[in-house]
């Protein structure tokens, strides 16, 4: 099983938000990963302070279109 790490993510796609890179996190999440880590806060100005239940929400919420 694999394992997405944040701040692989963001290095290898780059977004350029907060928002970008839920969709991001919800894509792989769709084609099969299973395991998150959140290693890094990601670097944008739009970010919450809430920014690690909403990533886990969008990685949890595969199944949203």
């Amino acid at each position: 099983m694999s394992m997405l790490w944040i701040s692989e993510l963001i290095m290898q796609n780059q977004p350029a938000s907060f928002a970008e890179l839920l969709e991001l996190v919800k894509g792989r999440a769709r084609v099969g990963d299973r395991f998150l880590r959140m290693d890094v806060k990601p670097p944008y100005p739009d970010t919450p302070g809430n920014w690690e239940d909403q990533i886990e929400a969008a990685f949890t919420a595969r199944i949203d279109p």
